[in-house]
C-alpha cells in the first residue's frame, strides 16, 4: 500500500472505519482523513483535514502531503446531518470531478480506489437474473443514489485514460449491511411494517461491513501474487435473500400496495424524516437485483467471510425485535407450507395421495 492515503468521506461511519483500519498497515507511513464537516468518531492517528473536495483545495492538500494512494469513499446515497439531497448529489458528482482533476495534476498519485453501488445496473422487470460487470443496464438510472454512482464511473473512465500510470479499482458494492449499517435500506427495514410492492418479491444482496474493509484494504494496496486489483469489480455477499425472508427475519410485517400507494407512502416517510424512500429504492424493492462476483473471486481474489443470508442475521441482531417473533412467523410459514400439498391432494412430491386416487 502507498506511505501517504487520503481517505475522503471520513466523517461517515464506513470512511471512519476505514481510516482507523488502514493506519494498522505497516507500509502505511501516514493517513490524511478528509471531509467536509468534523466526524463525530475518532479517527485514531489519521490527520484530519475539513476540506470540502468541491473547492480546488483538495488540489493542495493532495500536493501538500504527497499523497499516492486515494481512496475515494465520498459517494453516498445518504445525506449525512443537515445535508440536502442536492449537496449530496454535488458532492458525488461535482465533488468526484474535481478530486479526479486534482489527482490527474498530482504525479504523485499512484492509486486510485473508488467506491461505487450495483445500483449502475438499475432495476427493471426485463433485467436479466444475474448482472456481469460488463452488463449493460437494460434502463439506465433516471436520478438518485444511481444516477450519482453511474456519472462517477463515467468520470473515472475519463480519468484512467488520461492517467493510464494510475492503478484505478472501482468497486460497485451491493447494500451494504451490518450493525452499523446507515443507508436508506437499512433504515426502511428498520421500518415497524414494511411497505411491499403488491404481487413483487425481488431477490435482494448484501455484502457486511466488515467485508467492505477487507475488500477497500486489498483494493488499496499492492495486488497479491496472482490477483489483479485494477478494473471494476462487483462486490456482495454470497446466495440472495427474498424481500419477504427478510420481513420474516426481522419479525416485522408486510404491507403490500399497488405501486402508485407505496410511492406516495415514500413520500410521505421522506417528507417525515424516518427514510430516504426515493424512487430508486422503490425499483429495487419492485425488480430486485442480483450481480455474479466471479471476477471479485477469480481476479480480485477476494472471498467475502460472510454471506447474504449472514449479512442480513448479523443486521437483525444490531435492530429491535418486529411486531411479530420472528420464530413464531417461521413456524407458521411452516405449517402453512406443510398444508398446502394436503389441500391440493398431493404428497408434496407432485404425485397423487391415495385418497386422492
Amino acid at each position: 500500500m502507498g506511505k501517504v492515503v487520503l481517505v475522503t468521506g471520513a466523517a461517515r461511519q464506513l470512511g471512519g472505519r476505514f481510516v482507523r483500519r488502514v493506519q494498522r498497515d505497516p507500509d502505511v507511513e501516514r493517513v490524511i482523513a478528509v471531509d467536509a464537516v468534523e466526524p463525530g468518531h475518532e479517527l485514531g492517528d489519521a490527520l484530519f483535514v475539513r476540506a470540502d473536495i468541491r473547492r480546488p483545495a483538495i488540489a493542495r492538500v493532495l500536493a501538500e502531503h504527497a499523497v499516492d494512494t486515494v481512496v475515494h469513499l465520498d459517494v453516498s446515497g445518504f445525506a449525512l446531518g443537515a445535508q440536502a439531497r442536492t449537496a449530496v448529489k454535488e458532492t458525488n458528482v461535482i465533488g468526484t470531478m474535481q478530486l479526479l482533476g486534482a489527482c490527474q495534476k498530482a504525479p504523485a498519485v499512484q492509486r486510485l480506489v473508488v467506491k461505487s453501488s450495483t445500483g449502475v445496473y438499475g432495476s427493471a422487470p426485463r433485467d436479466p437474473a444475474v448482472f456481469h460487470e460488463t452488463t449493460p443496464p437494460k434502463s439506465l438510472p433516471g436520478g438518485g443514489f444511481a444516477k450519482d454512482a453511474a456519472e462517477v464511473e463515467g468520470y473515472v473512465r475519463g480519468f484512467a485514460r488520461r492517467r493510464p500510470d494510475v492503478a484505478v479499482c472501482v468497486l460497485r458494492f451491493a447494500n451494504i449491511l451490518g450493525p452499523g449499517a446507515d443507508s436508506p435500506l437499512a433504515d426502511y427495514l428498520s421500518l415497524p411494517v414494511l411497505p411491499t410492492v403488491l404481487g413483487y418479491d425481488p431477490r435482494l444482496q448484501f455484502v457486511h461491513e466488515d467485508d467492505v474493509m477487507d475488500v477497500l484494504s486489498i483494493a488499496a494496496g499492492e495486488p497479491r501474487r496472482g490477483t489483479l486489483n485494477s478494473g471494476t469489480f462487483n462486490i456482495a455477499g454470497d446466495g440472495v435473500l427474498l424481500l419477504s425472508q427478510c420481513a420474516r427475519r426481522l419479525g416485522r410485517p408486510t404491507v403490500p400496495m399497488l405501486l402508485p400507494a407505496v410511492t406516495w407512502v415514500g413520500q410521505a416517510l421522506r417528507a417525515v424524516g424516518m427514510t430516504d424512500f426515493s424512487s430508486e429504492q422503490i425499483r429495487l424493492l419492485t425488480h430486485g437485483r442480483v450481480v455474479s462476483t466471479v471476477q471479485m473471486r477469480e481476479t480480485l481474489g477476494f472471498v467475502p467471510k460472510y454471506s447474504t443470508g449472514e449479512t442480513f442475521a448479523d443486521f437483525a441482531r444490531s435492530r429491535a425485535p418486529g411486531l411479530l417473533p420472528p420464530d413464531t412467523v417461521g413456524r407458521a410459514v411452516d405449517r402453512v407450507a406443510a398444508a398446502v400439498p394436503r389441500i391440493a391432494g398431493t404428497d408434496g412430491d407432485t404425485h397423487p395421495t391415495p385418497s386422492a386416487r
